[in-house]
């Protein structure tokens, strides 16, 4: 088998450059940074992997998928194995965040019935996640309601706070719980609901090969869990909004 190292492409920068002049030293990182997809808190952790470490990376991937078949002397595939790499780096990077640091503010309610019976809704909220099982793709579209106390939140951090939690090796059934009780932490709400409904590649692709099959989850904290009549509201909300798309 020919390495990686010895491929046409192979002495190129992780960052895509092909700056060849000088072997890079261990400071140099891949380094994912694109504003319109992070903020503060969703890069708290951010994962260091050396040049060298990516290019011994890119050995072994280029080594397996040659074994399986992939001819890595064409223009299209001699640097697949890095496209790869950089791919799963960039579909993992919820890795890097810290949910903890999100910020709630002061709710608008005054007292009153409306405090524990009105929720707020946001969805459909798509997501694109990796099986842990599998390292398969998994994907969909989610819901998340809940109903303030004392906090509300962003709505645009409820994607957000989706997103960090799919874009890691994980299962649906653990990506709806930890969304859950995140914000049942941070509002201290009267209740959390989360609804979630994904195509699972490694049903798809492998397997029992379910080509039509969905999974559906949903999570339920504090009021959700006593009211049906709210239960009942934000799952005609997660049917009709997810139809409607």
């Amino acid at each position: 088998m020919v390495s990686r190292a010895d491929r046409p492409g192979s002495e190129s920068n992780v960052d895509g450059s092909d700056d060849r002049s000088e072997e890079p030293g261990p400071a140099s990182l891949y380094v994912l940074s694109d504003p319109e997809e992070t903020s503060a808190w969703e890069q708290v952790h951010p994962r260091r992997i050396t040049q060298d470490q990516w290019r011994r990376y890119e050995a072994y991937i280029a080594e397996i998928f040659e074994a399986f078949g992939m001819d890595l002397d064409t223009a299209g595939t001699t640097r697949t194995p890095e496209r790869f790499l950089k791919a799963m780096f960039d579909s993992t990077a919820g890795y890097e965040g810290d949910e903890k640091l999100l910020t709630a503010f002061p709710t608008e309610c005054r007292g009153g019935p409306d405090c524990s019976i009105s929720q707020v809704i946001e969805g459909p909220i798509s997501f694109f996640a990796l099986c842990e099982h599998h390292a398969l793709p998994f994907f969909g579209r989610a819901h998340v309601g809940y109903v303030a106390h004392d906090q509300i939140i962003g709505i645009s951090k409820l994607t957000r706070l989706v997103r960090l939690f799919a874009r890691r090796y994980t299962v649906q059934e653990r990506v709806g719980a930890q969304i859950a009780d995140t914000l049942n932490g941070l509002l201290k709400p009267h209740g959390v609901a989360v609804h979630m409904e994904a195509v699972h590649l490694c049903t798809q692709m492998r397997g029992v090969r379910e080509e039509q099959s969905r999974t559906w989850t949903a999570f339920w904290r504090g009021t959700y869990e006593q009211n049906p009549d709210m239960r009942a509201e934000f799952l005609e909300v997660a049917r009709t909004g997810s139809s409607a798309r």
